[in-house]
């Protein structure tokens, strides 16, 4: 009986001896080891132009390089879809929110429910209005992109030497945007001392920013305002120049300007601006029908948007560039400068990787 009993110890020994040992061993799941990452939440306002899907890849392959989480959101133009991915991104536990804004305005409740559960917000390059929940603001020089185009359509006519009177239209960008009316402040810098000395002739008379800002940056919005330009202003006269905020709207412009016969040696485009180096736009220069566009890179953008959002993880200060107002407080703001691509220098999309030669030839 003793015998039995001592057989029994021994075997109870050895079976918690193992179960030990196997404890020790075993080491935890991935899963377990990625919850002590950071989460970095990136909500993108469309995937239908190239620069935010290009902006999100990059985001989201540059956090994930560093040892990040990320959530990735397109929220299809449509802000109270943007408003829900927010919260969503908040119960997912995200430490970090990237967001580029459809509707500027749209967010203020969003962003304070992020700020109240502890959540660092930075705006790209849309600044988010109307609370004081944001912590940076990361953009290009807004100013600067105006006067860029700006300054193109003066070299492209020589205003500053010619005697010449050239006509001009004016497509901005969206009042939901904030940035738009930068972009049309900064072209103005520009070109209003041609219209007011008479060189540009706007004869629609549709000079001021509210009567040319186009709802929601829509291509076919521009076209249709174009097509009504064109048969209303421009039926005996030939159209020399047009502003146009983005490549979006210049897309429109051109099927409407091709429409009415322009895109021959009789009827030659007009000077016409762009930026975000869209596909389509960079085709367009190729072939004439566009004169620039403005492009935003990418890798810049990036490094500087994780930049930030490191230092505001890891409680550091970062001295900023400058300060953009929201209605409520002056916002820390980093910025880039465009790069002016026309065909003079288009492959330097192909350069930077951007886009490929075949994608640009094809």
């Amino acid at each position: 009986m003793k015998k039995g009993i001592a057989l029994l110890l021994i075997f109870a020994l050895l079976a918690a001896m193992f179960c030990a040992c196997a404890a020790k061993s075993e080491k935890p799941a991935a899963s377990d080891a990625a919850d002590d990452a950071k989460t970095i939440g990136i909500l993108m306002p469309t995937k239908e132009q190239t620069t935010w899907t290009s902006q999100g890849e990059r985001l989201v392959a540059s956090f994930g390089a560093k040892g990040y989480n990320t959530l990735i959101e397109y929220a299809e133009d449509d802000s109270a879809k943007q408003v829900m991915q927010i919260e969503n991104m908040i119960s997912k536990g995200a430490d970090a929110l990237i967001i580029a804004a459809v509707d500027c305005a749209a967010l203020t409740d969003a962003c304070e429910k992020a700020k109240d559960a502890g959540i660092y917000i930075v705006a790209s390059d849309r600044l988010i209005t109307n609370t004081s929940a944001l912590d940076y603001y990361v953009t290009f020089d807004l100013i600067r992109m105006g006067e860029l185009q700006g300054q193109y359509i003066a070299d492209q006519l020589d205003l500053a030497n010619t005697s010449e009177t050239y006509t001009m239209e004016i497509f901005s960008g969206s009042q939901d945007d904030t940035n738009a009316i930068s972009f049309y402040n900064g072209s103005m810098n520009i070109l209003k001392q041609y219209i007011d000395s008479g060189k540009l002739v706007v004869k629609s008379g549709q000079i001021e920013y509210a009567q040319t800002a186009i709802q929601s940056w829509d291509s076919s919005k521009a076209q249709s305002r174009m097509d009504n330009l064109l048969s209303g202003y421009y039926a005996d006269d030939h159209l020399d120049a047009v502003l146009c905020a983005a490549d979006c709207l210049s897309i429109g412009v051109i099927s409407s300007l091709e429409s009415m016969g322009y895109g021959t040696d009789a009827n030659p485009f007009p000077v016409l601006t762009g930026q975000d180096a869209e596909l389509a736009a960079v085709k367009n220069i190729k072939a004439g029908k566009q004169s620039m566009t403005a492009f935003l890179d990418d890798d810049t953008r990036v490094a500087i948007i994780v930049e930030v959002v490191e230092a505001l993880l890891n409680g550091q200060t970062l001295e900023a560039d400058t300060t953009y107002n929201n209605n409520v407080f002056d916002v820390p703001t980093k910025t880039y400068d465009p790069y002016l691509i026309d065909k003079d220098n288009v492959n330097y999309l192909v350069d930077v990787g951007f886009y490929t030669q075949a994608e640009i030839d094809g």
